[in-house]
């Protein structure tokens, strides 16, 4: 039997698809496992975004340290954002790290093993101007058979002032089109029905004369009953051409992650967003024009350096012009290496940025609430993608608007459910709370 790898995530999307290139790299030299008190190495793909994801991540690492004095021969390695932000840190440090890889040197870590066995620290941490690992399968983790990452692209260089990933994940690449068609029509062909499509900053994706609209175009054109999201995406960057791709095809889901971080311009221009709140507006406008059943998500940053009450307050009126489904929210977290770190006081008391975001989370709980309501009565086809962790008798799957919506799924007389994971079923949403739809086949 080969021995066993046991790899833990954190962060965002593109981390979870970088651990199925992980396992992929590996998967000759070892099989995975759930449990990692079983493993032989153990790999944790890490996030640098916020101060508290590193900490979870070092809290994490003194346990695996504790388990490595029972289990001798047990290997572990940190990878992603944090091996290339803190790896003289790391290696210093009291923590029993075997291996530190960054998130472009996936391809060294064969080798690597080989130094740690003979004895050495395996240590990579280059960064590329070119890496974007086309060429890779990833092994698909998860019971989930129905939705599956893709990265299109790598890094980002658009510099906001306040983030850490263009020193961490390097320059912007983007993959060749026709690999990125190719994944997508193997993983339909293997009976997945739906597709991500991730990068720092998807909207961006250029390769030769293929942009992004042309790239949803081209997925969305492998097949009508393959579903096609994407994320995240640069309000700069988003074009009339994306828009008009986005309404001209039923498979691609009416849905986007649109980051505004404040809605204050004079925090945007501080922050170093590279758009006003007046851009971002229209945006909002052109797609609500165009695509007016479109759901829109959103990060929001409280108490970023030198906000102001005034600034706070046109965050929350941004807030209710928009009237977004649902928010990803955050008190500021200062970072060293960044541009803000190094040119701007972080002056706002945590008291006050602990009540601006409480605000701001009541006040998008009330927003989500209201969005969820308007629902109430109207009937959706959704991609079944599991069983209610709840309910047994009860399956979920998400509409095109990137809304859960649960159900009931009664067994029939054989046993078996009327219907399955992986099948697009309408379901009429009889009632909601502010985080779920809850509806009835049609």
């Amino acid at each position: 039997m080969k021995p066993l790898l046991f790899i833990e995530t954190y962060g965002c999307q593109m981390n979870f698809a970088d651990s199925e290139i992980l396992v992929s790299l590996l998967k000759d030299r070892y099989d995975t496992t759930d449990n990692y008190a079983d493993a032989d190495l153990i790999l944790v793909n890490t996030c640098s975004i916020r101060d508290h994801a590193e900490q979870r991540v070092l809290n994490r690492l003194k346990e695996f340290t504790s388990l490595k004095k029972k289990h001798q021969g047990l290997k572990v390695g940190l990878v992603g954002c944090m091996a290339e932000r803190l790896k003289e840190q790391l290696l210093e440090s009291e923590l029993a790290i075997d291996l530190v890889v960054g998130p472009d040197a996936y391809r060294s870590l064969p080798a690597l093993l080989d130094e740690v066995e003979a004895g050495s620290k395996g240590i990579d941490v280059l960064l590329s101007e070119s890496e974007t690992y086309q060429d890779i399968e990833p092994v698909r983790l998860g019971s989930n058979k129905v939705s599956a990452f893709i990265s299109i692209m790598r890094g980002c260089q658009n510099y906001c002032a306040y983030c850490v990933v263009p020193y961490t994940r390097g320059k912007e690449r983007s993959r060749e089109g026709q690999t990125i068609v190719n994944e997508a029509r193997k993983l339909f062909e293997q009976g997945y029905r739906e597709v991500t499509l991730l990068g720092q900053n998807v909207n961006s994706y250029r390769a030769g004369d293929l942009d992004f609209a042309g790239l949803m175009r081209l997925v969305a054109e492998i097949d009508p009953a393959l579903r096609v999201r994407f994320s995240t995406s640069h309000p700069k960057d988003l074009s009339d051409s994306l828009i008009e791709v986005m309404a001209a095809y039923p498979n691609i889901c009416k849905n986007i992650h649109l980051p505004v971080q404040s809605g204050s311009s004079a925090m945007l221009a501080k922050m170093k967003r590279k758009y006003d709140r007046e851009w971002y507006l229209e945006r909002v406008s052109a797609l609500r024009k165009r695509i007016p059943d479109c759901g829109i998500s959103t990060d929001i940053i409280a108490g970023f350096c030198g906000e102001t009450e005034q600034d706070h307050e046109q965050t929350l009126s941004l807030m209710r012009e928009v009237g977004y489904d649902f928010a990803f929210m955050f008190k500021y977290s200062d970072r060293p290496g960044t541009f803000a770190h190094k040119n701007y006081a972080d002056d706002v008391s945590e008291e006050v940025k602990l009540r601006r975001l409480n605000q701001i989370i009541d006040l998008q709980q009330q927003l989500s609430h209201q969005s969820n309501r308007r629902d109430v009565g109207k009937t959706f086809e959704i991609l079944v993608e599991g069983v209610s962790k709840k309910d047994k008798q009860r399956f979920f799957g998400r509409n095109s608007q990137n809304k859960v919506i649960v159900f009931d799924n009664p067994a029939l007389p054989n046993g078996e459910f009327k219907v399955r994971v992986g099948d697009y079923v309408k379901v009429e949403v009889k009632e909601c709370t502010a985080a779920t739809l809850l509806g009835a086949l049609v």
